[in-house]
């Protein structure tokens, strides 16, 4: 028997596409990954799912780096004195060293550093990964597997050529088919098909969000950055305290959870080739971004326009869905 999994993310994409497999009365298991970086009401949105559509409840699953922690602390001890790493800094690395249970910051110690657009290293160790050693691996050995996933080739370049349906087989295990059933979809669709279903969309998606998945992501837009600063301050809180813990995680003793030429003033660093922090001067950390997308003009002023835009109570919907 042919095993169909639905992977959900909380956000428009995957909704659909619990959707269509539940209309298409396929029987199936919905899963998602927790981050560790999700706003609650994603959270809440998928885990409501099965209640408000009569169909399967939404597993959720997590990584867990206990193990990888212990090696990445052994291998400080054992190997930093040798690369010439000071005593202080080796003593503060394995002071933090320690599985919090928050699978992004876990990851991001245990990286030591935090993912980029260049190397995106999240999506593999907290979502692919967990779904595919905890769920997809284990029902592969019980028989076939079709696995949905909501992508679009619209979202991005990097998926314009995905195909609807991929095979990949694996010795040893049954075959595992991806189906990509909105591939020619439009955000619109998505908004549209889930609307005629009786859906409403995740809330975040009125308050300023084009995606919903990781809050903030690493690859916001600068008006997302100012809707979660206006409205969610709470947000950029977290990622302060989780850059410091970072920080003391690192050899060179800094972590930036944004690309360091996000803001003007940590561009010119790049550009003049800082590459990490010299002399005291460090790239913009979180709240500096906070600060930033803010503001207008390049940067160098606050608007007033933009704090009425975003104000926190008004809808200030991305797709229009306030119209």
């Amino acid at each position: 028997m042919t095993n169909h999994i639905v992977n959900i993310s909380g956000g428009k994409d995957s909704t659909a596409t619990y959707l269509l497999a539940l209309e298409r009365g396929v029987p199936f298991r919905a899963v998602m990954a927790d981050t560790g970086n999700e706003h609650p009401d994603t959270i809440a949105y998928a885990l409501s799912l099965g209640e408000r559509t009569g169909g399967p409840t939404v597993e959720m699953f997590k990584a867990d780096f206990t193990e990888r922690m212990a090696k990445k602390r052994a291998f400080v001890a054992a190997k930093w004195p040798e690369h010439g790493v000071p005593a202080d800094v080796i003593e503060r690395a394995l002071a933090v060293l320690h599985p919090t249970g928050i699978p992004f910051l876990d990851l991001c110690m245990w990286k030591g550093r935090f993912p980029s657009r260049r190397a995106q290293f999240c999506t593999e160790f907290l979502k692919s990964e967990v779904i595919g050693s905890q769920v997809i691996e284990p029902a592969r050995c019980a028989g076939p597997v079709i696995q949905w996933l909501g992508v679009r080739r619209a979202e991005s370049l990097a998926r314009r050529n995905s195909p609807m349906w991929q095979t990949v087989r694996t010795p040893g295990l049954h075959i595992m088919r991806f189906y990509r059933p909105l591939i020619h979809w439009s955000a619109g669709n998505v908004f549209s098909y889930a609307a005629a279903c009786g859906l409403e969309p995740n809330p975040l998606y009125l308050q300023g969000m084009s995606r919903v998945g990781c809050f903030p992501c690493i690859n916001a837009s600068k008006p997302e950055l100012r809707a979660i600063a206006t409205r969610f301050p709470e947000a950029f809180d977290r990622i302060a305290e989780w850059e410091a813990i970072c920080a003391e995680a690192s050899k060179r003793g800094a972590a930036t959870f944004f690309a360091g030429d996000t803001t003007p003033e940590g561009a010119s660093m790049a550009r003049s080739g800082v590459t990490g922090h010299r002399g005291g001067e460090q790239y913009p950390r979180a709240h500096a971004v906070a600060e930033w997308a803010r503001t207008d003009r390049g940067g160098k002023q606050f608007s007033w326009i933009i704090d009425q835009e975003v104000d926190g109570l008004s809808c200030s919907s991305h797709y229009g869905l306030c119209e």
